[in-house]
């Protein structure tokens, strides 16, 4: 199995509902690194599994949505809590629209899985892993 990983980053600020998150029930910020794994059994007869460039954008572009927002006065997140697996399901589904889309390059027409990865610090991350159909 091939991969090919891109990475960007993003702020946010959000509260959660719920007794079990505490003082996260408070509007609060969070900085994410975020990286997007690309899979495929094989690749193309250049080598390439995506457009590493295409990848990028396409990245850049399902975050733009959450970056330097509140996630709680966004519509599309209203009575959701945000949280980091919450937010790699989302970012997950946009790359894979992108990517049934053929937004990636030809090639991408051969990835099979998608891994989101969000990292809150150096100690804490959450990843979401699914496949691309």
């Amino acid at each position: 199995m091939y991969s090919l990983t891109v990475c960007d980053h993003i702020m946010v600020a959000h509260s959660f509902r719920g007794d079990e998150f505490g003082p996260a029930q408070r509007l609060h910020g969070a900085t994410f690194a975020v990286e997007a794994e690309f899979r495929a059994p094989g690749i193309d007869a250049l080598g390439l599994l995506v457009d590493i460039g295409l990848a990028k954008v396409e990245l850049r572009k399902a975050l733009d949505g959450l970056d330097y927002r509140n996630l709680d006065g966004e519509p599309a997140f209203a009575g959701v809590n945000t949280t980091t697996e919450f937010l790699c399901s989302h970012i997950h589904g946009l790359l894979a629209a992108a990517l049934r889309a053929g937004k990636l390059g030809a090639q991408s027409a051969n990835v099979t899985g998608l891994k989101i990865l969000l990292r809150e610090s150096p100690n804490a991350w959450a990843a979401f892993e699914g496949p691309v159909a």
